[in-house]
């Protein structure tokens, strides 16, 4: 069976993004040699060959780290999430037989030009949805300043993709200043995710926005691996806190914890493991995964979307399932047409 692959979370920067970018931020410790040594983060030609390879294969592109807010005061991260988003239009409109759609990107730090790039986005460049990071400068994305971002997605009935965001300043120990031996990307990148869903669902967002639908990367994170702990552990929220009553909380909600986390949606980009996308799945069930590879970070050009594809065919699942992560869930959020 030739069933289409829309890979619904890689990276690419937009020439006049890369360059603005490097022109706001040549030093940015985030923009270091692991984005330099990537040709096929801006370099079209190389991303096609790769491509090529897997046939009947589309991709939906966004932006890499680091977050716009990072590199950006309030006063130009406007300006470079504009660019960005016009970068990605131009770029499926121009080859709309490599590019289904793109997520857009926003100025998370400005909460007033925030909600003016998500309709331009949407309305004007035909964006699918957006990207956040699982913090905007250290704050969470349960702060009421950013209201504005789930009501918009709600409106437009299009999903928010919600990468990870962390670097070697978050120390591993309270007595150092850094994170040793990459720790913060390999550990630290799924537990900002995990605790961005933690704090998403105890805040009561899916009381508010039943219908909302929100894309974590990687899998969930560390989500489904933890089941226990996120249900019959979470049940009990409270009866290991001391100085508040968080009972209360859980009494509010409408639903059980684990019913809130399983709301999610989760892509496969776990480079390759098939026990983790195999976990993944039995947690989300196969109408809340999406085929994503994390394209082009891999030590190989096309190891990663290689992998991912020999793992999702090595599932012991029907095809109409793998068709469904593959490619039937992605049209179904994304609104993409049927063909």
């Amino acid at each position: 069976m030739n069933t289409m692959k829309i890979d619904v979370f890689n990276h690419f920067f937009p020439k006049a993004f890369y360059q603005k970018m490097m022109e706001i931020a040549p030093n940015h410790p985030a923009i270091g040699k692991r984005v330099r040594n990537i040709p096929t983060l801006v370099d079209l030609d190389q991303r096609f060959r790769i491509m090529d390879e897997f046939g009947d294969y589309r991709q939906i592109l966004s932006i890499a780290s680091p977050p716009l807010e990072s590199i950006a005061k309030p006063e130009v991260s406007p300006t470079l999430a504009r660019i960005a988003n016009d970068g990605m239009a131009e770029l499926v409109h121009q080859y709309p037989d490599r590019f289904l759609g793109f997520t857009a990107s926003l100025p998370m730090n400005n909460p007033d030009a925030l909600a003016k790039e998500i309709d331009r986005a949407i309305q004007e460049l035909g964006a699918r949805g957006v990207q956040v990071f699982t913090n905007v400068e250290g704050r969470p994305l349960d702060k009421p300043e950013f209201s504005v971002l789930w009501e918009s997605l709600v409106h437009y009935d299009l999903p928010v993709w919600i990468h990870p965001a962390r670097g070697p300043d978050f120390p591993d120990y309270l007595v150092e200043q850094k994170s040793k031996y990459e720790i913060w990307w390999t550990l630290g990148w799924p537990y900002e995710t995990s605790v961005t869903m933690a704090r998403l669902v105890f805040s009561g967002l899916f009381d508010r926005f039943p219908n909302l639908k929100i894309i974590t990367h990687h899998m969930g994170g560390m989500i489904p691996y933890f089941e226990g702990r996120v249900g019959p552990g979470w049940d009990q929220l409270g009866t290991r806190t001391s100085d508040e009553d968080l009972g209360i909380l859980l009494k509010n909600l409408k639903k059980r914890p684990l019913d809130y986390f399983k709301q999610f949606y989760g892509d496969t980009a776990l480079f390759g493991s098939f026990s983790a996308t195999k976990c993944g799945l039995d947690f989300f069930g196969v109408d809340h995964v999406l085929f994503a590879s994390d394209c082009p970070f891999d030590p190989q050009q096309g190891m990663y979307i290689r992998e991912t594809i020999r793992v999702i065919d090595q599932l012991e699942i029907s095809e109409q399932a793998r068709n469904q992560i593959f490619q039937g869930n992605a049209r179904r959020l994304l609104k993409l047409p049927v063909h």
